[in-house]
């Protein structure tokens, strides 16, 4: 099981407030800020912001991004909803998506650095 994901981004400050708005639905608030990073999770952080004021903004095909789990299907369309609402781009609408070991219910999203992160929901809806 991973314990937690890092995500860089080149203002700090302005990333978490977007990352405060699009990861509540998913039930995540701001635990911890540090002068370079801002932790978010549930009951501890799972995901941080580090800042990282001289990167290049990342490539739409650069292969990775970070999936977060979301209780049901309402919070993934929310978190997606609310993302585009922030200025963040669609990388792929709310709706099903066949995985390697069962059917889920998912949307993506690029944020303002080009990081993709995915919520997904493994919800008996979707199975």
């Amino acid at each position: 099981m991973i314990d937690h994901a890092s995500v860089p981004v080149r203002s700090l400050l302005q990333s978490a407030d977007t990352y405060e708005r699009f990861l509540k639905p998913l039930g995540y608030t701001r635990l911890v800020e540090r002068a370079a990073t801002i932790g978010f999770g549930k009951k501890y952080p799972e995901l941080w912001l580090n800042a990282r004021p001289k990167m290049i903004m990342a490539s739409d095909d650069a292969g990775y991004h970070v999936c977060l789990r979301a209780p049901d299907e309402k919070a993934v369309c929310d978190f997606h909803a609310t993302a585009l609402e922030a200025g963040c781009q669609c990388a792929g609408p709310p709706g099903n998506r066949q995985g390697a070991m069962a059917l889920y219910f998912a949307a993506f999203i690029f944020d303002k650095d080009g990081n993709k992160i995915e919520a997904a929901t493994f919800s008996k809806d979707c199975v």
